[in-house]
């Protein structure tokens, strides 16, 4: 049952991967580029979750409301200002830019509210379902984390091919100058994006700190990580692949520091990640793109 145990927890954990990973990928598979400030938009979304819940009083369902809000327009501002000028930039230009409003936001977090720790709320309590006559118990927490990662999966699948904006998003993944002829406003679809992006991240945010209950300037970039990597190793631009891949990271994360060393997990993770890449480089979901000459 210890098994059973640690592998929900890794489904916990890696649900939490899974949300923010799909940022990642649908970034990347619609402007082709890789916003490494997406972690430091969970800090914020992190921030304002706790501070509507701690300094307002108000539910936890209020706070997951404006946390989405306030992500959104931030996404969108960034994508506004710091990339839509670099469309046609080299994509290092666009890579440094990235980590320049990382440290942006990083250090205008500290600046608001200082560097030091903020205790999460404790959100869903510490209820547990208990089941095999009380053998296996499994928190609340872990079971709506999962639930949540479900839910935003289906619908995001749902709104990708069932809808216009979703064809546009696909038609964009394709070719954008082939998309901009077909009357489809390019721009357009890239905000919509950065704002569904961001609106996962306070979703993540949420449920990230619900299982790890420090909120500070730097929290972002542990999840940001590894929720890249979980991108990376899924098929980085593939939604069912960030699915995939952060699922699997989670589970290997956490049975790795159940079974081996806390110590040595990091680095079993991300030597997982680079056999997977020597085998399979497009990742888990990825496809390999032809290009005619």
């Amino acid at each position: 049952m210890a098994f059973l145990s640690y592998l929900f927890s890794g489904l916990s954990l890696g649900s939490v991967y899974a949300i923010i990973a799909l940022g990642y990928s649908m970034v990347y598979g619609i402007a082709k580029m890789l916003n490494f400030a997406h972690g430091d938009v969970i800090m914020i979304g992190a921030y304002i979750s706790y501070f509507v819940m701690a300094s307002f009083g108000l539910p936890v369902y209020v706070a997951v409301i404006a946390a989405i809000a306030v992500c959104v327009i931030l996404g969108v501002t960034i994508e506004r200002f710091a990339y839509k000028p670099l469309r046609q930039a080299p994509s290092l230009a666009v890579l440094i830019t990235a980590i320049g409003v990382s440290y942006f936001l990083q250090n205008g977090a500290q600046l608001l509210w200082s560097s030091s720790a903020k205790m999460y709320p404790s959100v869903f309590g510490n209820g547990q379902l208990h089941l095999f006559d009380g053998q296996l118990s499994i928190s609340y927490l872990t079971i709506i984390t999962i639930l949540v990662c479900i839910f935003v999966m289906v619908c995001l699948s749902l709104f990708i091919n069932r809808t216009k904006t979703g064809s546009a998003m696909r038609a964009c993944s394709e070719d954008k100058g082939a998309a901009t002829l077909m009357g489809i406003n390019v721009n357009r679809i890239i905000s919509i994006t950065f704002a569904i992006g961001s609106g996962l991240a306070a979703i993540a945010a949420v449920l990230f700190c619900a299982q790890y209950p420090a909120v500070s300037p730097t929290l972002g970039s542990m999840p940001g990580i590894k929720a890249f990597t979980a991108a990376v190793f899924g098929g980085i631009g593939s939604i069912p692949g960030a699915f995939l891949g952060g699922l699997a990271l989670g589970i290997i994360e956490t049975l790795t520091k159940a079974y081996i060393s806390t110590q040595l997990s990091d680095a079993i993770v991300f030597a997982v990640l680079i056999v997977v890449l020597l085998i399979k480089p497009t990742g888990l979901l990825g496809k390999k793109i032809r290009e005619k000459v």
